[in-house]
């Protein structure tokens, strides 16, 4: 069905993993409409209770494919700068629990990804940044919010505007991550936790997680993130923004 995931279902238990190894699981167009699709598959799916996202190969997620920024001009920008924001609303609001297994880089838009779903587990060597000012965009798919929600508004600010990186410890410190594991046992981890939830009644489950999230979005605002597209646009456009973002992109480039 899918070009860039692998989605698997068996026992109530989903897999849904990024498989654009190659590209450090890059979040291209295609792959944030696909998984838009395959979190509406899985809420057709009556037996599915647990969904685990995952990357395939040595990373989560490098973040948003750069070589695919929407280009203003260009007919559609906008329903192309609204994917990611799209896609988190799809993957939060599946019916089932959702268990981001990271490891590797987990960073911008896979950074929106994982804080998308319910609950995280990262190996002890995984890497977060939020490099997206560097890029001269704002952090958009809604990501605000949701770090809001998950850290705090005053780390939000700090981790968005400086761009630094940071490591697993500190995101669990945070309250980001529900657990740190050494990376040999992450697999065993998360397949703890799926199984622990999926043995459970699926009703309250659901309806746990629906009551959670139906206070948080008053908590934090998740639906003005509607917005994002158009500041995200307005930002490839800005003169000091774009020189920002051709010295990023060139130092990527760099040996």
């Amino acid at each position: 069905m899918y070009k860039t995931l692998e989605v698997g279902l068996q026992g109530g238990i989903g897999t849904l993993w990024l498989n654009r190894p190659e590209k450090l699981n890059a979040l291209s167009q295609q792959t944030l409409r696909e998984l838009t699709d395959a979190a509406r598959w899985f809420n057709e799916q009556s037996e599915t209770r647990v969904v685990i996202v995952g990357g395939r190969g040595k990373a989560f997620s490098s973040g948003a494919d750069l070589s695919e920024f929407p280009v203003v001009t260009e007919r559609g920008a906008r329903d192309a700068a609204d994917l990611g924001r799209v896609m988190a609303e799809a993957i939060e609001n599946m019916t089932a629990m959702t268990i981001a297994r990271l490891h590797g880089w987990c960073v911008g838009g896979g950074l929106v990804l994982a804080a998308a779903c319910d609950l995280r587990i990262a190996a002890d060597t995984t890497l977060f940044s939020i490099p997206e000012i560097d890029l001269g965009i704002p952090l958009a798919w809604g990501g605000i919010p949701r770090l809001v929600r998950e850290i705090g508004p005053a780390l939000t600010k700090e981790l968005v505007a400086t761009c630094r990186q940071f490591d697993s410890q500190e995101a669990l410190s945070a309250g980001f991550l529900n657990r740190v594991v050494k990376l040999d046992e992450l697999e065993k981890a998360v397949q703890q936790l799926a199984l622990q939830i999926a043995a459970k009644p699926a009703n309250p489950v659901a309806v746990t997680k629906r009551h959670v999230n139906a206070v948080t979005s008053q908590m934090t605002g998740t639906m003005r993130s509607w917005s994002d597209a158009d500041s995200l646009l307005a930002s490839m456009i800005d003169p000091e923004c774009q020189s920002a973002r051709e010295a990023y992109l060139v130092s990527r480039r760099r040996p």
